[in-house]
């Protein structure tokens, strides 16, 4: 290992050859697909799929969807740096498959939408779908600028690779793929994508076992130093992770990414039947503990190798991100072609983002701004599409130099539009879940939102606090939160005084089940307030009982209780178990004693 030089370019010629096919396969995918379905007519083919995709390899996009390069190299640095505790992620997982399985996904699929706001118009009215859409336009816009240039720069810092070469290079990718091939392009990059994230890891955690001496050394260094901090089951609310706020607040968090964005939604209903939409949801289950499993251990061996001596105290980097970059140039530097397999792993997780964004973004375009409006042909839409997607694959390229110019403030817009998923989670539950729920309830997610906005301005204002007399980026930020302050604290000013004290420290987890919940209540009290309880809702737009496999599973052992306790009794649920009564039937039992037979 390195000790304490540097180790920054010493990327080899085997390196960059592993990464360049990476992208080769990846826009090799695009050309077949584009060539495959070439004579596809309408949009629904080109954003959809053709609706015929099946569990398998629709499970695998979904899982690379949200595990961007941002989560190949900063999740081990968590790790590395507080602890395991985010292992817990993985209850959150497990909740989030049954709630979206359960609630989001009968309805959604019943509607055959395209758009999951087109939902928030059929519910409540155009007004809010159009709301959701713009939001959702920008913010995604926002994040894939951040989730193409922030591993760049990390990579970039260590390997030496050069940083426009390769975001130029996975931008006009990512776009070629989307713009040809479509959904089935994007979801079957994103399979082999999910391979090379995965090998990337392994090769790192491979290499690290053997020179520490095994999985056990590994486990019993991060014991030692207090890395494997599964127990911290404190609910002080205050606490930035412990159990409670990343099993609840983590639920909340991936609810309302996989239940309610676009990006998510568009996969598992784009499957042939909704038990295919169910059995995705539940294989990438496995796809998610995976990758968690494996950033989790990666982290443990970034501690185990430097324990005595940290990468970015000793001043070799200049940020946590970097520290994975650094440890693969250590340890993997001699073996050609193995770092280029990393950072084609942390670019995989790029792609995989990046091209699920430009496919969603297109969807939302085409369905809430385009076709709602005109009177437009199913190959004009078609053609539509794909210039929507390689006009936002270009948007995505240029936001991610945005990025390099003013990335603290990116950074930080990011992070305020992060915060509308909770209010747009409890809007779309009180459709779903609440036939009384009218239009009125907009409003309150209106409301909710700036709350939200204020939360976490004042959060970001007390980080930029240090920053902000010295440099220009920190007073804009400042003005920016200090703006938005003034005006939500008229809306929230009678009850802001009792929690001024403890309610801008909460852990950043919980902001998202705060929007939920009190969209979800505020909501509840105006529309029964508002003469809700007088509507009609139709029952495609709810959730019905027979929706459900909780409700399947509860008839079916009802039935085999049942069937069990009266098997010998034969006059009981006649008509429940054999059909119709037969009227010339009778079960009272002849008593020859009691009859006169004429002679």
């Amino acid at each position: 290992m390195s000790g304490g030089s540097p180790v920054t370019g010493s990327f080899a010629m085997g390196d960059y050859v592993v990464f360049a096919l990476m992208l080769v396969m990846s826009a090799a995918v695009g050309i077949y697909y584009a060539w495959v379905d070439r004579d596809q007519r309408s949009s629904a083919d080109f954003l959809m799929g053709g609706r015929r995709l099946t569990a398998l390899p629709v499970s695998l996009s979904l899982t690379a969807s949200f595990m961007s390069a941002i989560t190949v190299l900063s999740n081990p640095a968590e790790v590395y740096r507080y602890g395991a505790s985010i292992g817990f992620f993985a209850i959150s997982y497990v909740l989030t498959m049954i709630v979206t399985s359960e609630i989001f996904l009968p309805v959604f699929y019943r509607l055959a939408i395209t758009s999951t706001y087109e939902y928030l118009e059929l519910r409540f009215n155009r007004a809010t779908r159009l709301l959701g859409t713009m939001l959702f336009i920008v913010q995604t816009i926002l994040y894939t600028g951040i989730v193409i240039y922030a591993p760049a720069l990390a990579l970039n810092q260590v390997t030496g690779m050069d940083l426009w070469g390769a975001l130029i290079s996975t931008g006009v990718v990512c776009t070629f793929y989307c713009t040809l091939g479509g959904l089935k392009a994007v979801v079957w990059t994103d399979v082999f994508q999910v391979g090379v994230m995965l090998a990337g890891f392994l090769a790192v955690i491979i290499r690290s076992v053997v020179l520490q001496g095994g999985v056990i050394a590994i486990i019993s260094d991060s014991q030692q130093g207090g890395r494997l901090n599964f127990w911290d089951f404190d609910i002080n609310p205050l606490r930035r992770h412990t159990f409670w706020t990343i099993t609840i607040g983590g639920t909340f968090i991936w609810i309302s990414i996989y239940g309610i964005n676009q990006a998510q939604v568009q996969r598992y209903i784009s499957c042939k039947s909704i038990g295919q939409a169910r059995l995705s949801l539940y294989i990438n289950l496995l796809g998610l503990c995976s990758i968690l499993l494996c950033s989790v251990f990666a982290g443990l061996c970034l501690y185990s190798v430097y324990k005595s001596c940290d990468p970015w105290t000793a001043g070799l980097i200049s940020a946590p991100d970097q520290l994975m970059p650094y440890l693969v140039m250590d340890i993997l530097g001699n073996y050609p072609g193995l770092p280029g397999l990393f950072v084609s792993a942390a670019y995989s997780g790029s792609l995989s983002t990046v091209s699920s964004s430009i496919n969603a973004l297109a969807a939302v375009t085409v369905e809430d701004l385009i076709k709602p409006y005109t009177q437009i042909s199913d190959r004009s839409l078609s053609r539509i599409s794909k210039g929507l997607s390689l006009l936002y694959g270009m948007l995505c390229i240029g936001m991610a130099g945005l990025a390099s110019v003013m990335g603290g403030i990116l950074q930080a817009v990011i992070s305020i539009f992060g915060v509308i998923g909770g209010p747009l989670l409890g809007l779309f539950t009180l459709g779903i879940l609440c036939p009384f729920a009218n239009s009125k309830v907009s409003m309150v997610d209106r409301v909710s939102l700036g709350g939200q906005l204020d939360l976490y301005c004042s959060d970001i204002g007390a980080e930029l606090h240090y920053h902000s007399s010295r440099t220009e980026y920190g007073q804009q930020m400042s003005v920016c939160c200090l703006v938005i302050d003034v005006i939500v604290h008229i809306s929230f000013s009678t009850t802001r005084s009792v929690l001024e004290d403890n309610w801008y420290s909460l852990s950043y987890m919980y902001f998202s089940p705060i929007g939920t919940i009190i969209t979800v209540t505020v909501g509840l009290i105006v529309s029964l307030l508002s003469g809700g309880w007088k509507i009609k809702v139709e029952s495609r737009l709810i959730l019905r009982k027979e929706d459900t496999y909780l409700f399947h599973l509860y008839t079916f052992l009802k039935h085999r209780v049942l069937r069990r306790t009266g098997e010998l009794d034969l006059t009981k649920d006649r008509q429940q178990k054999v059909g119709n009564t037969n009227h010339a039937f009778c079960d009272v039992e002849l008593d020859s004693t009691k009859t006169t037979i004429p002679s």
